[in-house]
């Protein structure tokens, strides 16, 4: 049997071509009697009925004359078929459409725009640019069209073009775009540092901060910049503002800040820190860092104090797990063994529980992605560990 969705692709699609061999414009007079069906579409059904749906498609787009009454069912059929899949189709029609020069602005306008999204289907990402910059320009700053080549050039790392293309989607839509174009910014400068033009980089982290002073991304990457440079106190001092921009990104920058706290012998203000961001985020990473910090300065026993008090606040799988390791310590013979396959099986569950997470779409992750490979959303991933126990 015929598939249905083919049917109700082709059936419109027949109506439409018996209604188009019934008018009797100057080419059917030269072809046929007036009122007389071309025996294309004939031919058409035959195939149709014989369950040759490609040939009768076929056939139907030659009795279509594009002509100003049948370019929607043009544009219609050729969207039916960048749906099912079939782009090279799809491209061909609307490729067809833009050839003739009987269309009007509208209709020009309507077919260059569905045969960018072809090409975008397609993965011919130039191709797509080229016609969408066209449209834009044909329909004034399209918002449906710069969101397209918004798209593209985040595909292909053209971040000047990125970056213009946003204002103008922002000026548009009325929609700030702000928090986006930082991240181009910083997507440049991640280039700089990697070609270790610091200067540059800076100057581009200026920029991204001018356009979003609250970026956690370009503030940690002055830090990063500045630790290159070997100068640990500036460092700390742009990793230190993200407990007030989002402390929850402080686990992002713990291990770069106790290196730079080590290095400038300063443990104490260390502790002092984690103190701080505990006392204003139930952060598991910072409980389990100052508990860690604990225990080399004060030994097992008032780390394990501290861990132990941190969970009867807020219990948490990781923390259970500090707590059994401790106490395995102070264990021997058959209990020492058995906290240690205690604290296995813990870690076990806790490793599949960390990570990062989108709190757009869920998508989760073991490295931190600043853009969302799934839903494509920017500032949406956040580090993730274990949920409260019950």
């Amino acid at each position: 049997m015929l598939d249905p969705v083919w049917l109700l692709l082709l059936l419109p699609l027949a109506a439409a071509s018996g209604w188009f061999a019934g008018r009797s414009d100057r080419s059917s007079r030269s072809r046929n009697k007036p009122g007389e069906i071309p025996s294309e579409y004939y031919k058409g059904l035959n195939f149709l009925l014989n369950e040759q749906p490609d040939k009768a498609i076929e056939v139907f787009i030659k009795v279509l004359e594009v002509d100003t009454e049948t370019v929607e069912t043009h544009l219609m059929l050729g969207s039916l078929f960048r749906r099912r899949g079939e782009v090279e189709r799809a491209t061909r029609i609307h490729q067809n459409l833009i050839a003739r020069p009987n269309l009007d602005h509208n209709q020009r306008s309507n077919a260059l725009f569905e045969l960018s999204q072809d090409y975008l289907k397609a993965g011919l990402l130039d191709r797509a640019e080229n016609l969408l910059l066209e449209y834009a320009e044909a329909e004034r700053d399209s918002e449906s069209a710069l969101q397209h080549l918004l798209y593209i050039y985040q595909q292909e790392k053209e971040w000047d073009q990125a970056i213009a293309t946003a204002k103008r989607l922002a000026r548009v839509s009325g929609k700030s775009a702000d928090e986006m174009i930082a991240h181009f910014y910083c997507e440049k400068a991640e280039e700089a540092i990697n070609s270790m033009a610091y200067e540059d980089a800076g100057a581009l982290l200026k920029q991204a901060l001018s356009s979003d002073r609250t970026s956690v991304r370009a503030t940690i990457m002055k830090g990063d910049i500045a630790r290159r440079l070997d100068d640990c106190k500036d460092a700390l001092k742009q990793w230190q503002k993200i407990e007030k921009l989002d402390p929850q990104y402080i686990p992002e920058v713990l291990e770069r800040m106790k290196q730079c706290y080590v290095e400038l012998d300063d443990r104490e203000s260390w502790g002092e820190f984690l103190h701080s961001v505990l006392h204003t985020e139930a952060s598991i990473p910072v409980t389990l860092t100052l508990a860690d910090e604990i225990e080399e300065r004060e030994g097992p026993d008032q780390a394990r104090k501290f861990i132990t008090a941190e969970l009867r606040k807020r219990p948490s799988m990781s923390g259970l797990a500090y707590l059994v390791r401790l106490t395995g310590m102070q264990a021997s013979g058959q209990a020492q063994a058995d906290m240690q396959i205690l604290q296995g099986m813990i870690d076990k569950a806790v490793h599949t529980r960390q990570g990062h997470v989108c709190k757009q779409c869920g998508f989760r992750a073991k490295a931190m992605h600043w853009q969302c490979p799934s839903c494509k959303r920017w500032n949406t991933i956040k580090p993730a560990w274990d949920q409260v126990c019950d």
